[in-house]
């Protein structure tokens, strides 16, 4: 969505102005940033109970009643001359997969309407750093297309960080070309205000070699809400130009309709490749997202995984 401006009162500094101070004050921000995520992150992992799942490992998680059909070679002899019931032993699932973070620093994203203190800039970020720091504290590898390879490393968060900072190629809403391996999964974290033919080969081209996704929006609750009255000049902070709309009130009905357009495209996108669609908004707790993403990721994985591996065909992870 366009930045917007008032004229008349104090409103007349422009979101483009502030959006160009943000962008060069990214690196003086970044040790504030970095904190918040990991505070964030600390909160998230404090409530849950982990991401064990049964697979093909070597720690025991939990034991099952057997299955008619399986091979006899699973059960679990002393386990099951305890009682009258047979018993198998599961393992926890060890294998770790890479998951692939793209947060959008364009410049629209540094948007920041009154009715919330961060810029959608600043909530991806956060975000996508906390997130790092919980899948590696969970055994997986992250990534950053195009900036950083896939790894491991508890600093995690130092590294995304110095990335971005020193990143000095063009901001821009999507991530680049690239072909992720078929056991990874994709976190997208934009506004999502692109066009939507360009959302579509973006979504297309990433799942093409059988990689899962998960595709967020995160928008001020101005772009929800459209909550202007008046004279206001709308400013679209990537070149677009500006338009002013002199009873901006009597828009709100075709903006809502287009933004939900907007939206039920993306998703009907997302459900045809059996990919996942969030709407996060930034006066929403991070938690929340942060949560909602941990619980998503890797349901698929496990489940593909473990047969795969069962077959005799699980592949190394990209």
């Amino acid at each position: 969505m366009a930045s917007e401006t008032r004229r008349g009162s104090d409103h007349d500094r422009s979101s483009v102005q502030r959006a160009v101070g943000e962008g060069r004050t990214l690196a003086a921000a970044m040790p504030r940033l970095i904190l918040e995520a990991r505070r964030v992150a600390a909160t998230v992992v404090h409530g849950l109970h982990g991401r064990r799942r049964a697979g093909s490992g070597e720690n025991f998680w939990q034991y099952r009643r057997f299955v008619s059909g399986e091979p006899a070679s699973r059960v679990d002899w002393r386990r099951s001359a305890r009682d009258d019931h047979l018993y198998v032993r599961e393992q926890e699932w060890e294998a770790a997969h890479t998951v692939w973070i793209w947060p959008d620093r364009s410049p629209s994203m540094v948007f920041a309407s009154q009715l919330v203190r961060d810029t959608k800039l600043y909530r991806t970020l956060v975000v996508a750093l906390a997130l790092a720091e919980i899948l590696v504290e969970g055994g997986e590898r992250v990534g950053v297309p195009g900036l950083l390879r896939p790894t491991g490393s508890r600093n995690v968060i130092d590294r995304m960080a110095q990335t971005i900072v020193h990143d000095r190629g063009e901001r821009v809403s999507l991530p680049p070309n690239f072909s992720p391996s078929p056991l990874s999964e994709i976190v997208l974290l934009s506004d999502l205000w692109s066009d939507i033919g360009d959302i579509r080969r973006t979504i297309t081209q990433l799942a093409a070699s059988g990689a899962h996704g998960h595709i967020v929006q995160i928008v001020d609750p101005a772009e929800e809400t459209f909550p202007y009255w008046g004279r206001i000049e709308f400013v679209e902070p990537e070149g677009g130009g500006r338009i002013t709309a002199g009873r901006a009130q009597n828009w709100r009905a075709d903006y809502a309709a287009r933004v939900a357009r907007h939206r039920a495209e993306i998703r009907s996108e997302t459900d045809r490749l059996g990919w996942s669609f969030i709407i996060h908004r930034t006066d929403r707790p991070p938690t929340e997202l942060l949560l909602a993403l941990h619980g998503r990721i890797g349901g698929e994985f496990a489940d593909n995984g473990a047969h795969r591996h069962q077959a005799g065909q699980l592949r190394a992870p990209a």
